[in-house]
């Protein structure tokens, strides 16, 4: 039977905010995240409106499982060592309404790794990062003390030692014999009409 992975359940809040100055001209609102809490009973797993006025609204989404994966423990390390841990929040603008008279946006999934977040941007998606409460980023630090293994560094390889290599990729050889030019009795030619090339000794 496999252990349980530790979790713990959220709930994600974005706001709609109208856009104030010079950028109202293109665009007169904007989603952003407003927090992740603990989930609760009362919550729910639907999208439900917290409130709504002039300036924006708010909207709550329960229902969120944030697990902690052993074999990702370095994206977790790269987020509890930062000045502010935080969740990652990855969220999308529906395509068509669903539970109101426009689209509004829909968190996807939320995590508490660096990597996970890296991933989602570079598939340019929406990610949002807001500071993790106290307790939760204890809890992150215990499962990485628990689990985390940094990856051991070889000791790198003096350039003087690295293997030389022609200009094919063919291993190179050295030698310290002086070369000989024409006329000193060495090479192919001078082993022709009788000539004896020049010995070495010792």
């Amino acid at each position: 039977m496999t252990a349980r992975r530790p979790a713990i359940e959220v709930a994600v809040i974005l706001r709609k905010e109208r856009i104030e100055g010079a950028m109202s001209r293109w665009q007169t609102w904007r989603w952003v995240l407003d927090d992740v809490v603990r989930q609760e009973p009362g919550f729910g797993a639907e999208p439900r409106l917290l409130y709504k006025n002039d300036s924006g609204e708010r909207w709550i989404h329960g229902g969120f499982r944030v697990e902690l994966f052993e074999d990702d423990t370095e994206g977790y390390q790269l987020n509890a060592t930062t000045p502010s841990p935080g969740w990652f929040v990855l969220w999308r603008m529906e395509e068509e309404a669903t539970v109101a008279d426009e689209p509004i946006a829909r968190p996807v999934v939320v995590s508490l790794s660096y990597h996970d977040a890296s991933r989602w941007l570079d598939a340019q998606e929406t990610v949002e990062q807001l500071p993790a409460p106290s307790d939760v980023v204890d809890w992150l630090k215990a499962f990485i003390a628990e689990f985390y293994q940094p990856e051991v560094k070889r000791p790198k390889r003096p350039e003087s030692f690295k293997s030389l290599t022609d200009r094919f990729g063919n291993p190179a050889s050295i030698t310290t014999l002086k070369k000989h030019g024409p006329g000193d009795g060495s090479g192919a030619g001078s082993g022709q009409g009788g000539g004896k090339g020049k010995q070495r000794h010792g």
